[in-house]
């Protein structure tokens, strides 16, 4: 299989991250043997680039423009939702912050580096793997939690470190948070524990809603 003609293929189909397994569905005739050995040969030649083990991604300057780094993190880990600061980011309730995506899955927390950045993974029960949606972002679709998910996840997750919370340092943009659905965001903090309710009181406190 020439790589033009693998590369053209992946476009067809829509594919920018893929495994072997993705590559064994897309070319079902191919031998496996051959498939893994041009594999190997294209990583050699800076074709293609591995994000991890068995997760591959085609090198700049083949493709027409870069990967989102949030697609990247979807795929990275799965099943898994951007969520914590780079959600609060994205829905501009805290400032713009570093390059590390953070991420909410089921599985055991973990953390990834490659040459797109720091991608930091954070464990949670089944039962609060859920106020995520699917989102066109740059041209891929990605799992992000809602305003009301990532504020819930950020607090329980600080909590879950030991680490206090003074909500006049943590750069909240008041005016948007005084906006999102309190209601919905009690029902998320009721997947976790009573401590996380109780911290979300307190940032309703301090935003000096009425109860």
């Amino acid at each position: 299989m020439k790589y033009m003609e693998f590369l053209s293929t992946l476009r067809r189909n829509k594919v920018s991250i893929f495994s072997l397994r993705d590559i064994e569905n897309i070319f079902p005739d191919a031998n496996v043997g051959t498939i893994k050995n041009n594999l190997t040969n294209w990583l050699k030649k800076g074709y293609i680039e591995r994000l991890k083990r068995d997760l591959y991604a085609c090198v700049e300057p083949v493709l027409e423009s870069e990967i989102p780094d949030f697609y990247i993190a979807n795929r990275l880990y799965t099943p898994s939702y951007i969520s914590l600061e780079t959600a609060l980011s994205l829905h501009n309730i805290i400032p713009e912050i570093a390059a590390q995506v953070t991420s909410v899955t089921t599985r055991p927390s973990r953390e990834f580096k490659n040459r797109h950045g720091v991608f930091i993974y954070r464990s949670c029960k089944k039962r609060a793997f859920t106020g995520y949606r699917i989102v066109s972002y740059e041209g891929y679709k990605v799992f992000i939690a809602d305003e009301e998910k990532a504020l819930v996840d950020f607090l329980y997750f600080k909590l879950r470190h030991g680490l206090s919370i003074d909500f006049d340092e943590e750069r909240f943009d008041e005016d948007i948070l005084k906006g999102i659905e309190w209601k919905k965001a009690r029902g998320y903090a009721e997947l976790f524990n009573k401590a996380t309710i109780n911290k979300l009181k307190d940032c309703r406190n301090w935003l000096k809603l009425e109860c």
